[in-house]
């Protein structure tokens, strides 16, 4: 659906929202007012978008009048449809995001947030479970809210609420995933719940069969996104041959793969590749265990983003859990 309609029940169910357009911007001087009432810089985006297409943020006027066009260009190019809505830009947020499910008998519960902060071109790569951001008041804040913009739009099956979090620790509704996403594996590992097959009884019209209270968090998740992908090389996609697969093993350490020894990596999809999530008693134990599971990960033909999650897991920033979506900006990968 078109996400400034969204962001407007969100605004009725008194869910905290960024500064944006109730609806499509339609010219380029309705454009130009938004954008002196909310200051700079602004962010375009395709009312229909997602996975990071259609987005451009504009620092001033003249960048604005160019953001437009290309925005709208690349809207329509990727979803037949070159709407696009405006948003102020919140400077160094972390992406925080709370999975829900909601069954069709009333009840809504959440199972804690991820970050997601760790991204590129608006592309997730590492996810985690609970976020360092986070504590236990604002962990509750953001549940109840997820919960309670659920329940107000009756929503039945898994979702996620997505919000950005600000250097002051405020928080805003940017998007609602109605979906189960691809980093829904760290929530499972730290609450213990499946929930493919949770989203399969919802749907069966089966009730949930849980409560908040029954819904207990323990230690700390992290995802490596592994993608067929040279980050050497301006991660330009590597298909081909995949000459020997050997994915890691052992105690909190879990594989999500389609991968297989003589698989040939197709040039059509997604380069998603594999999924690796850990799993420790606290978030240090987790790096730790990703760093063993990251070494040991054989993937012989392409380029994998392997060596950059290495990287990362050792980075200081990382290391202490004191990074924004920012983090790429700054961060240089060392040739291997």
């Amino acid at each position: 659906g078109d996400k400034s309609v969204a962001k407007q029940r969100m605004r009725e169910l008194g869910v905290p929202v960024i500064p944006g357009s109730d609806g499509p911007v339609t010219s380029e001087p309705e454009a130009l007012a938004l954008a002196e009432e909310y200051g700079y810089p602004v962010m375009v985006k395709a009312s229909a978008g997602g996975g990071g297409r259609g987005m451009r943020m504009a620092r001033n006027a003249d960048e604005l009048a160019v953001a437009l066009k290309t925005a709208s260009g690349e809207a329509e190019a990727a979803f037949g449809d070159a709407t696009v809505y405006l948003e102020k830009v919140i400077l160094n947020p972390r992406h925080v995001e709370v999975q829900i499910l909601g069954d069709t008998h009333g009840n809504v519960v959440h199972l804690g947030e991820r970050d997601c902060s760790i991204q590129r071109r608006h592309q997730k790569l590492i996810e985690e479970s609970p976020s360092p951001a986070v504590d236990d008041e604002l962990r509750k804040m953001l549940g109840e809210t997820a919960v309670s913009a659920a329940a107000g739009v009756d929503y039945h099956g898994a979702g996620t609420i997505e919000f950005l979090l600000d250097e002051s620790g405020g928080f805003y509704f940017m998007e609602m995933n109605t979906r189960l996403q691809v980093e829904h594996p760290v929530t499972e590992m730290i609450t213990g719940r499946d929930l493919v097959k949770d989203q399969i009884r919802i749907a069966a019209g089966e009730p949930l069969g849980y409560g908040q209270e029954d819904i207990a968090f323990s230690g700390h998740a992290i995802e490596f996104r592994v993608n067929a992908e040279d980050p050497h090389n301006d991660f330009i996609p590597a298909g081909g041959l995949v000459t020997l697969f050997n994915p890691p093993g052992g105690p909190g350490v879990r594989n999500d793969t389609h991968l297989y020894s003589g698989y040939v990596i197709p040039t059509y999809y997604d380069s998603l590749l594999a999924k690796l999530i850990v799993w420790g008693r606290d978030r240090d134990e987790a790096r730790h265990r990703a760093r063993r599971a990251l070494d040991e990960y054989i993937i012989l033909g392409p380029k994998t983003t392997i060596s950059f999650h290495l990287a990362v897991v050792d980075d200081p920033s990382f290391a202490s859990g004191r990074f924004s979506t920012a983090f790429l900006d700054t961060f240089t990968l060392n040739e291997a």
